[in-house]
């Protein structure tokens, strides 16, 4: 598989992503040759977090959300981390900048406790995907279908449960962003 070419935006909270749902997709997409571009609430320094509760590592970010557009993207990735999805679910410009990637039917890869920004953007309604088990109701009443599986992919979104899905949800994503644009995936955004 070959990103060459391929842009893809992965985003990560100032505090609170948990750091290898931020790294271990970073790196696949960079393996395979896409470039990634960190993407945050402010265009400083971030720090993420190991089981939520544990110091992670501190990684440079690139662009801010008012720095940045879905078009200037291939994909998108959402890592997880509890703290880091609930604040930039909190956060309008960066729920705004998400969906804006089902508007555009782009692929987007999804880990965790990251879809609580699908569900604060109305993208869910129609949709089959996973998460970490405790969303299970949020993304129910969001109009979404949720399963208990390693990975779930439905119209170019790619979603997992947990850090233990990574390997599943790496090769995945990197199969989608290849792939590129669903055109069916626009049609339930």
């Amino acid at each position: 598989m070959s990103l060459k070419g391929k842009n893809i935006a992965i985003l990560i909270a100032q505090r609170g992503t948990e750091d290898p749902e931020f790294v271990q997709p970073k790196k696949a997409v960079e393996d395979a040759g896409g470039t990634v571009t960190v993407i945050s609430t402010e265009r400083s320094e971030a720090k993420t977090v190991n089981n939520d509760l544990d110091p992670g590592e501190t990684y440079q970010v690139d662009k801010s959300f008012a720095d940045v557009k879905a078009e200037d993207f291939d994909g998108l990735v959402v890592p997880g981390g509890c703290i880091g999805a609930d604040n930039l679910r909190g956060n309008e410009m960066a729920v705004a900048f998400v969906r804006d990637f089902f508007e555009q039917a782009k692929p987007v890869g999804v880990i965790c406790h990251g879809p609580w920004l699908l569900v604060e953007a109305k993208v869910l309604n129609g949709r089959h995907v996973t998460s970490f088990p405790t969303l299970k109701t949020d993304i129910e009443n969001a109009g979404g279908t949720w399963t208990d599986e390693e990975v779930v992919t439905d119209q170019g979104l790619v979603t997992s449960r947990n850090p233990d899905d990574l390997p599943a949800f790496c090769a995945k994503i990197v199969e989608e962003f290849e792939e590129g644009k669903h055109a069916d995936q626009a049609r339930s955004a």
